[in-house]
């Protein structure tokens, strides 16, 4: 599957006469609890010509494609992928700690990543994490029944919120390193839960065992409680600017040798 995504993205380059600086696999193989039935969710951050850029009219800074074929490839221009930094949206944090990597371009992740510290935000991250399982846990009937794909939608981002408000950074994207937050009996008993999902469908109903029911529920107040009062953050955009600028310039440079 690999080199038939490869092949995509290549094919997607020169029809959209972009360049493909990053590409990852995001989603639950991204996150490392996939199942037999999981789509590949590609994700991509792409730069176009600097002529592109420099128009009053307002352009597009998304690519998607039908889903098929088990794959889902959506790409973010990396002007939109710096304006959501300006944010401290989590997603381009996700994508750029991706285990599974399509293609970079240079150092660009490297340099990337390296930016993405200085605009992360306790708050937006935790109320966002914490948006993301509430969300999750509403799908819960008969009081402890969910899907199992839900139950870790549940899961990670509750542990990926917990993780901002005790040590202050980027969530890891992993469900590995997130389970280190976990008790250890807990520890065994996701491990366990992980492997069955990886054997069946993602549709598949399950009742929460009543330990991880409770850590669930008490977490969710405590991290609740704990993000309700964190301060604001005000982010510049000189810094934004300067690596837009000189990564477009560079996107340019590269074409003209061509």
């Amino acid at each position: 599957m690999k080199t038939t995504i490869v092949n995509k993205l290549s094919a997607i380059e020169k029809a959209h006469d972009i360049k493909i600086l990053f590409s990852c696999e995001s989603g639950s193989r991204g996150w490392q609890f996939p199942s037999m039935d999981s789509d590949f969710d590609v994700r991509f951050i792409y730069v176009k010509p600097v002529h592109y850029y420099l128009s009053i009219t307002e352009r597009a800074d998304h690519l998607s494609f039908p889903i098929n074929d088990e794959l889902d490839i959506y790409g973010w221009d990396l002007r939109k992928v710096l304006q959501l930094l300006k944010k401290s949206n989590t997603t381009p944090f996700e994508w750029l700690q991706s285990p599974v990597v399509y293609g970079e371009d240079g150092n660009f992740k490297a340099l990337l990543w390296d930016l993405c510290h200085g605009y992360f935000s306790q708050r937006t991250n935790a109320h966002h994490y914490l948006g993301i399982a509430k969300g999750a846990m509403d799908t819960v009937v008969n009081e402890d029944e969910i899907k199992i794909k839900k139950l870790f939608y549940v899961l990670r981002p509750l542990l990926s919120a917990k993780w901002c408000l005790e040590k202050n950074q980027i969530a890891p994207m992993e469900i590995g390193p997130l389970m280190g937050l976990l008790p250890k009996h807990l520890q065994t008993l996701v491990s366990e839960l992980i492997v069955f999902k990886a054997t069946g469908k993602e549709a598949t109903m399950i009742k929460i065992p009543a330990p991880l029911k409770n850590f669930i529920d008490e977490e969710f107040i405590n991290c609740t409680e704990a993000a309700k009062d964190l301060p604001k953050n005000q982010f510049d955009i000189a810094g934004l600017d300067q690596f837009f600028i000189k990564t477009i310039n560079g996107y340019d440079d590269t074409r003209d040798k061509g």
